[in-house]
C-alpha cells in the first residue's frame, strides 16, 4: 500500500509536492494550490530495474528506463485486453487504495491513457535517473504517514 512520506521539500509556492512510497512504487506528484494534478512521476520496479512514467500538464508523457525486456506499463496488453490485464497497472491499482480518491482516479486514468496510446514504450534513456529531491535516503525513524 502506498504511504505518504511527509516533510517533502517545497520549492514552488504555486504548487505542492507529495511523495508516496511502497516496496515497488515511488509516486511523486505536484498539485496546484487548488489541488489539481499538475505533474506526476510514477517510478516502478524500484530496487531492480527501475523505470518511470512521467506526465506533466502541457508536456504529456515520457517513459524513462530500459524497455527492452517488455516489462513496462502497457507492454503486455494485447488488442481487446482489459487494462487490468497489464501487471503494472493492476499492481498500482492494488497499491493505490490508500491515496486520496480524486488523486487515485486521476492517476489511474493517466496510466490507462498511456498504456493505450504508447504500448510500444519508447524511452529517451535506458537508465532511470531521479531528481535530487527524489533520492532515497535513510529510512524514516518513525512512520509518520497519513495513511493508517
Amino acid at each position: 500500500m502506498l504511504r505518504e512520506i511527509l516533510d517533502v521539500l517545497q520549492d514552488d509556492p504555486s504548487s505542492h509536492k507529495r511523495w508516496f512510497h511502497d516496496e515497488f512504487f515511488d509516486l511523486f506528484v505536484r498539485q496546484t494550490t487548488g489541488g489539481d494534478l499538475a505533474a506526476f512521476e510514477l517510478c516502478y520496479g524500484i530496487q531492480a530495474d527501475e523505470k518511470a512514467l512521467v506526465w506533466g500538464r502541457g508536456y504529456g508523457y515520457f517513459h524513462d528506463g530500459d524497455t527492452s525486456a517488455g516489462d513496462f506499463i502497457g507492454a503486455r496488453l494485447a488488442s481487446g485486453d482489459p487494462l487490468i490485464a497489464d501487471p503494472i497497472i493492476e499492481r498500482f491499482e492494488r497499491a493505490a487504495g490508500g491515496l486520496p480518491e480524486a488523486l487515485r482516479l486521476e492517476l489511474e486514468a493517466h496510466l490507462c491513457e498511456f498504456a493505450l496510446q504508447n504500448a510500444e514504450g519508447s524511452a529517451r534513456r535506458t537508465r532511470f535517473r531521479r531528481a535530487g529531491w527524489q533520492q532515497p535516503g535513510e529510512e524514516p525513524k518513525q512512520d509518520r504517514s497519513r495513511n493508517p
